[in-house]
C-alpha cells in the first residue's frame, strides 16, 4: 500500500488509528451489542453465513459481514431488538490435512485459527453479540446435534443403507464428489473407485414436494436462487412404461420398467439402457465375464450425476431385446450403459437419439438408428433430419403412427391413456408417476474431525442409538494421523463398547457427520441465550425466521436446501414450530483485485507492487516490470489479498467499510483499488472537518428552534431530513451503494451551507440552528456505515451517550415536500439547461416556460420547435 495521505491541515485530521480501538473497547466494556431475549422491542434477526476458521481472513471476506452490520446497526437505531451473532463452522477436512501436514492436532489448529479470525473480525467494528459465539466442533454444540440425530432416527428420518461412494484406494477414505478431479482423488491422485458402503442418510425426499411448493413463498429471496433450488429438487411428471422382453430372451424378468418424461417420443426409441447397478445387469454379469468386466470399468471415476453425464458414453450389448410398447412388430436392443444412474427413476431408460443429445452420442457410437419423431415448427417433414445435434424443442409428432400431427403435450397424454389400458402380467403397461431429482442426503463421512454419529453397532441388536444420558459422544483426542484412513477406526479404547441393549461387545459408529449437518441448524442455536438448552423451542419461536440472511451464491443449493429440510424435520419431531428458516436472503458479490506476477512467474502481494496505471506496474523491491492480470476473486494462492490490519493501520476501518459499501451494487463484484480506498479516506476526513466546522459555526446544543427559516437554512434542513429518509429506505432495501451516494450528495449541500455561514458575520440564528441539526442528522445517518467516525463526531457534538445506542433521526415530513421541481432540459438529445417550475405545473405551462429560456431560444434560432416532450416532474425534451 502507498504511504498514508496527509490532509491539508493536521489539526483537522481524523486519527483512525487512535480513535477506532478506543470506541471498540467502549462498546465491548459496556456490552452495547449484547442481546436479551426478554427485550420488549420488536425483534430483528440479521445473520451472515458463518465462516470456516481456515486461518486469517482478508478484506474480501469482510464485505458480507459489513453489509449485515450496517443493517443491524440501522435496525437498532430504528427501535428493534436486534440479534446479530457470530460463530464458526469449525469441523471439516482442512483441519485433518493440517494434522497430517504440520503435525498439529485438528482441535489445536482450529482453535488457533478461531482466535486469530475473531480478532480480525472484531477489528472491523462489527456490532456482534459475542456472548452467543458458537463453534460447531465444541461438544456443547454437537451434543444437541447428536440429540437431533436420535430424534430423526426415531422418526424414520434417519436410516442406514448401502450406497455407492467415491473411494480413494490410497487414502482409504470416501471422497465427496467435489474431491474427485478428473477421476482421481484430489490429494492422493489415485484413480477413484466406486464402492458400496453402508451409509447413514437423512430422508430429505420425504419433504421434496413441500420444499418445492414453499419456494413460491420465499418472495424475499433472489429469483436465481429459487430457480436453482427448483431445478435441484427437479420435480418431473412422467410415465413408468413396461418393456416386455421378446420371445427367446431366456432367464430374465418378464419386462423392464422404464421411467420417462417424454413418452411422446416412444416411436423414436432406438435402444433400452440399464444402469450398471441395475439388478438385471448384475444378474446377467454373473454369467457373462465380458459384461462383468464392463461393469467394473464403469465403476472407475466419480459418482456425481455431472461426472456421469459428461464422461464418454459407453455401452455393452446384452444381446437381449424388448418389444416396443406401441408397436409389437418392433424390438429394441438392451444395453448396459455407463451414463444411466440407478438412483434416478428405475435405473433403466429408453434412448430416443433424435431428441436427446446423450442418446444421440450413444447411437452414433454404436450405429443405432436415429428417427426424428418431433418436427420443429415450420420445418418440412420430408426434409427434416438430425445431424450432430439432437432437437429437444417443441413441435408436432411425425413418424409416430397414431400420434402423427399431435402436439407434444397431446401426444404425452395419448400415450399415457393407451398404455394405462394395456397390462403386462398384473401391472398396467403405463403408470403415471411423479419423480424428483432430489436424492436422500448421505451424511456419513469417514473422517475424524466431525460430529460423531451417536450409534453403536451390535451383532445381535443391529444399530442402536447411544442413550441420551450418555451424550455427547465426544471425539477421542488421543489419535494419530500418521496413516491413511479414519483414525477413529483405530481408536480401540473409544471404539469398542458394550451394547446399550444387550450388554454384548459392540462397536461405535466411526463415521462422522457431513459438515453440512453442522450448518443446517446453527441459526436456531443462536436463538437460545442458555448454553444448557441449545435448542430452545420458545426462543426459536421468538427469533426465527431469520429476517435477513446474507451469504455467497455458492451456497444457493446445498446449505440452504439442507437448512430448509432440517427445519421441517425438526418440526416433524416436535422440536420447533417453524418450517422456513430464512425470510429474506441476500447473496452479495465478491471483492476482487488485480493479480501481479514478477518476471519469474511468482505471485506478488499488492503491497509489493507499485501500480503505474494503464495496466503497468513495477516491483517495489527492485523496480522490475510486473505482469498485471484482470481483477479476480481475492485468493491467498494468488496473493491478490489485502489484510484488514494493513487497511486499519493505514486508513482506518471505517474507510474500508465505506469503500466496501460504495460505488458497486452489493449483489455485484466490487474491485478493491488503491484509488478507491484513498477516496474513502478523503471522504471520511471531509465529514470530520464539516462536522467540526458546523460545531464551530452552528448553534450550541439544546438551542431552541427558530420560528422561521430563510432560504439557505431551509435548503439545508430539507437536505438533512431528506438524507435521513433516503438512507433509511436504501438500507432497508440493501441498496448500500445508493445510500453512500446520498451521503456524498448531502455532503456537497452541507459544505455549501458551511461556506455560506463562514462568510456571514455573525451567522444568522436560523442557519446556525440548521447547521447544528444537519451535523447531528448526518452523524446519525453515517453511524451504521462508519460507526467509529460517528461516535467521535457524536462526542464532539457534546452528547454523553453513544451513537450506537441513539435512535434514527426523526424526519419532518413537511420538509420532504417540495413546491417546485427542477427539470433537466434536453435539446436534440443533449442536456443544455435546467428549469425550476411549480410541482403542479401543467404540460402547457412547462412548455411555455421552456420556450422562454435563453438556451432554448438560441438553439431554435427563431424557428418553432418540431416537438416538445414533457415527462411530468422528470425531464423535458425539445426537438429543434
Amino acid at each position: 500500500m502507498s504511504q498514508e495521505p496527509t490532509p491539508e491541515r493536521a489539526s483537522d485530521r481524523y486519527n483512525a488509528r487512535e480513535i477506532e480501538p478506543r470506541w471498540q473497547k467502549i462498546w465491548k466494556e459496556r456490552g452495547v451489542f449484547r442481546t436479551r431475549n426478554d427485550d420488549p422491542r420488536p425483534k430483528f434477526y440479521v445473520l451472515e453465513m458463518f465462516p470456516y476458521p481456515s486461518g486469517r481472513i482478508h478484506i474480501g471476506h469482510g464485505r458480507n459481514y459489513v453489509m449485515g452490520d450496517v443493517l443491524a446497526r440501522y435496525k437498532r437505531m430504528a427501535g428493534f431488538n436486534v440479534l446479530h451473532p457470530m460463530g464458526w463452522d469449525a469441523f471439516g477436512l482442512p483441519a485433518e490435512n493440517a494434522a497430517i501436514e504440520r503435525g498439529i492436532h485438528p482441535k489445536a489448529w482450529t482453535y488457533e485459527n478461531i482466535a486469530a479470525m475473531r480478532e480480525q473480525l472484531q477489528l472491523l467494528g462489527l456490532s456482534l453479540d459475542w456472548d452467543r459465539e458458537i463453534a460447531t466442533c465444541d461438544p456443547s454444540y454437537y451434543v444437541e446435534q447428536q440429540r437431533i440425530f436420535l430424534d430423526f432416527l426415531e422418526a424414520g428420518l434417519a436410516y442406514r443403507k448401502e450406497s455407492e461412494v467415491n473411494w480413494d484406494p490410497v487414502d482409504n477414505t470416501v471422497l465427496a464428489n467435489e474431491q474427485v478431479i478428473d477421476g482421481r482423488g484430489w490429494r492422493s491422485g489415485a484413480v477413484v473407485e466406486r464402492r458400496k458402503l453402508s451409509q447413514w442418510f437423512f430422508r430429505i425426499t420425504h419433504f421434496a414436494q413441500e420444499l418445492l411448493d414453499a419456494i413460491d413463498t420465499l418472495d424475499r429471496w433472489p429469483e436465481k436462487v429459487r430457480l436453482m433450488q427448483r431445478n435441484w429438487i427437479g420435480r418431473s411428471e412422467g410415465l413408468e412404461v413396461l418393456f416386455e422382453f421378446a420371445k427367446g430372451s431366456p432367464g430374465v424378468d418378464p419386462a423392464v420398467k422404464v421411467y420417462t418424461t417424454r413418452p411422446d417420443t416412444l416411436y423414436g426409441a432406438a435402444f433400452l439402457a440399464l444402469s450398471p447397478d441395475h439388478p438385471l445387469a448384475r444378474r446377467l454379469a454373473a454369467g457373462n465375464t465380458a459384461l462383468a468386466d464392463f461393469i467394473a470399468l464403469c465403476k472407475k471415476g466419480g459418482t456425481s450425476a455431472e461426472e456421469v453425464e459428461t464422461q464418454e458414453k459407453m455401452g455393452f450389448d446384452t444381446g437381449l431385446k424388448v418389444v416396443h410398447p406401441l408397436d409389437d412388430k418392433r424390438t429394441v436392443p438392451v444395453y448396459v450403459a455407463n451414463f444411466v444412474l440407478m438412483d434416478y427413476g428405475t435405473g433403466a431408460i429408453f434412448g430416443c437419439p433424435a431428441h436427446d443429445q446423450r442418446d444421440l452420442d450413444f447411437a452414433r457410437k454404436y450405429g443405432l438408428p436415429v428417427v426424428p419423431v418431433v418436427l420443429p415448427p415450420d420445418a418440412d417433414a420430408g426434409a427434416f433430419a438430425i445431424g450432430d445435434v439432437a432437437y429437444d424443442g417443441d413441435g408436432t409428432l411425425i413418424n409416430s403412427g397414431f400420434l402423427d400431427g399431435m402436439s407434444v403435450p397431446d401426444a404425452k397424454e395419448a400415450v399415457a391413456r393407451r398404455l394405462e389400458r394395456f397390462r403386462v402380467g398384473h401391472e398396467p403397461q403405463g403408470t403415471r408417476k411423479v419423480n424428483f431429482r432430489l436424492r436422500d442426503w448421505g451424511i456419513s463421512r469417514q473422517r475424524y474431525w466431525g460430529c460423531p454419529i451417536p450409534v453403536i453397532h451390535c451383532e445381535s441388536c443391529g444399530p442402536v442409538g447411544v442413550p441420551r444420558e450418555e451424550l455427547p459422544v465426544r471425539l477421542p483426542e488421543d489419535v494419530a494421523f500418521d496413516r491413511p484412513g479414519n483414525p477413529l477406526d483405530r481408536a480401540k479404547a473409544w471404539r469398542d463398547v458394550a451394547c446399550p441393549k444387550c450388554g454384548k461387545p459392540a462397536r461405535r459408529e466411526t463415521d462422522t457427520m457431513d459438515t453440512f449437518v453442522d450448518s443446517s441448524w446453527y441459526f436456531l442455536r443462536y436463538a437460545s441465550d442458555n448454553a444448557q438448552q441449545p435448542l430452545d423451542k420458545a426462543a426459536v419461536g421468538h427469533w426465527l425466521p431469520v429476517d435477513q440472511y446474507i451469504g455467497g451464491i455458492e451456497h444457493a443449493i446445498l446449505h440452504l436446501l439442507y437448512s430448509r429440510f432440517f427445519t421441517r424435520a425438526l418440526k416433524a419431531c416436535g422440536r420447533v414450530d417453524l418450517e422456513e428458516p430464512f425470510a429474506g436472503l441476500f447473496t452479495q458479490g465478491m471483492i476482487v483485485h488485480e493479480t501481479y506476477k514478477d518476471q519469474d512467474g511468482k505471485w506478488l502481494f499488492p503491497e509489493e507492487v507499485k501500480v503505474l496505471g494503464n495496466g503497468k506496474a513495477v516491483k517495489i523491491a527492485d523496480g522490475s516490470t510486473v505482469a498485471v492480470a484482470p481483477p479476480e476473486k481475492m485468493s491467498k494462492s494468488k496473493r491478490n489479498v489485502v489484510a484488514p490490519e494493513a487497511v486499519a493501520d493505514t486508513y482506518g476501518v471505517d474507510c474500508a467499510r465505506w469503500f466496501m459499501l460504495s460505488d458497486t451494487p452489493p449483489e455485484r463484484d466490487s474491485e478493491w483499488t488503491q484509488g478507491g480506498i484513498e477516496g474513502a479516506w478523503r471522504f471520511v476526513q471531509r465529514i470530520w472537518r464539516l462536522v467540526n466546522e458546523a460545531i464551530e459555526l452552528g448553534a450550541p446544543a439544546a438551542t431552541s428552534r427558530p420560528d422561521a427559516f430563510g432560504d439557505p437554512a431551509l435548503a439545508l434542513r430539507r437536505a438533512a431530513h431528506g438524507l435521513a429518509a433516503q438512507v433509511a429506505d436504501d438500507v432497508e432495501r440493501l441498496r448500500f451503494n445508493v445510500a453512500v451516494a446520498h451521503v456524498y450528495e448531502f455532503a456537497n449541500a452541507f459544505a455549501s451551507a458551511v461556506a455560506a455561514a463562514r462568510g456571514s458575520a455573525p451567522v444568522p440564528a436560523d442557519l446556525a440552528y440548521a447547521l447544528r441539526e444537519a451535523a447531528e442528522i448526518a452523524v446519525l445517518v453515517i453511524a451504521p456505515m462508519t460507526p467509529h467516525l460517528a461516535e467521535e463526531c457524536w462526542a464532539a457534538l457534546g452528547h454523553d451517550g453513544l451513537v450506537a445506542e441513539a435512535g434514527w433521526p426523526r424526519v419532518d415530513a413537511a420538509l420532504l415536500r417540495r413546491d417546485t421541481v427542477t427539470l433537466p432540459i434536453q435539446i436534440n438529445g443533449k442536456k443544455r439547461d435546467d428549469i425550476v417550475v411549480p410541482r403542479e405545473a401543467t404540460t402547457a405551462e412547462v412548455e411555455e416556460a421552456v420556450l422562454k429560456l435563453e438556451s432554448v431560444r438560441r438553439a431554435l434560432d427563431g424557428r418553432a420547435p418540431k416537438r416538445i416532450i414533457v415527462v411530468p416532474q422528470r425531464i423535458v425534451n425539445v426537438v429543434a
